[in-house]
């Protein structure tokens, strides 16, 4: 029961799902997107009097009128079988008929040793230090923004990714080049945790049951992220005022613009260094077990016989 004394309303009953169960903000904020948008294709009805059927028309509706794509459709139906088995309980028939989106079959783009180099050198500042990164370790866009001070060790030449896809912890290779630009950084980014502190802020946001058993952690220097963001903001769960990391966007963008700004006529993201890092590893001489555990993918080795090899670099002094 509400404050008020009447039963919450079904979207706060979603959000307290999911929270109870520790999912992240994006994907709290993606499912009561879908909810929302599921009730009002069907003229605001109430998903109790709704089922499989209604959910099939949505998702149908979804990959036919609106053309999205198959994540994105696999999205929705994901939470809107949370809704149902997690908030409602209510069991849904196994068969649900849905036309599935198209999924496109992309290769990443095989870029050359020079092309990669080329982009990077495109690049300045932060933006530059955290896609050498994404190349020499590795790393998924988000892994990258989620680092903190705590998962790098110069000392043994690795980084730790925490929490990654899957919910796992792997580590994986620091480039040596990377020791003193990352040192310089990290001193930046030390004085503006410093400054926030004095100002009475410097919190940074830490999951629930963490919070609760290190009440002070979320000040400390070591819990800071190491690329946070340039203003503070209102933690939208706590209501405190704190830095979180970067947006994902700002990379995604300087590096489309980097691609240009190279001449490099190939369609090249975030993950592009990513992929070609698993490439100059297997061309390093590391076995495949290597290549697979680094990057906490399985399917590297078979995608990456699809394309010519460059000459090693990435991770050795990328």
């Amino acid at each position: 029961m509400s404050s008020s004394g009447h039963p919450p309303r079904l979207l706060d009953q979603v959000r307290g799902a999911l929270r109870r169960k520790h999912y992240s903000l994006r994907t709290e904020e993606a499912s009561i997107g879908w909810v929302r948008r599921f009730i009002r294709f069907h003229n605001l009805r109430h998903p109790r009097e709704m089922g499989s059927r209604e959910i099939g028309a949505f998702l149908t509706y979804l990959a036919v009128e609106e053309e999205v794509a198959a994540s994105t459709q696999n999205q929705a139906l994901s939470a809107l079988l949370f809704l149902y088995r997690e908030v409602l309980q209510i069991e849904l028939d196994a068969d649900l008929s849905i036309t599935p989106a198209k999924r496109p079959q992309y290769l990443p783009a095989a870029l050359s040793r020079a092309e990669v180099r080329a982009v990077l050198a495109a690049l300045s500042g932060t933006h530059q230090l955290m896609a050498q990164l994404l190349y020499g370790s590795g790393l998924r866009l988000l892994e990258c923004l989620r680092l903190r001070v705590k998962d790098l060790d110069v000392e043994q030449r690795q980084l730790m990714v925490r929490q990654g896809k899957g919910g796992k912890d792997r580590a994986t290779l620091l480039p040596a080049r990377l020791h003193e630009p990352l040192r310089a950084h990290l001193e930046h980014v030390r004085s503006i945790h410093e400054q926030d502190l004095r100002e009475g802020f410097g919190e940074v946001w830490l999951p629930d049951a963490l919070a609760r058993k290190l009440p002070s952690a979320s000040r400390e220097w070591v819990w800071q992220y190491v690329f946070p963001s340039s203003r503070r903001s209102v933690d939208p769960r706590s209501g405190r005022m704190m830095r979180y990391h970067q947006d994902e966007s700002g990379l995604q963008k300087a590096v489309r613009r980097a691609a240009q700004q190279a001449s490099v006529q190939k369609r090249v993201t975030c993950h592009t260094f990513r992929h070609r890092f698993a490439t100059h590893v297997r061309e390093a001489g590391d076995d495949m077990r290597t290549v697979q555990d680094l990057p906490g993918h399985k399917g590297w080795a078979d995608h990456d016989d699809r394309h010519p090899r460059p000459a090693p670099w990435a991770w050795r002094g990328a």
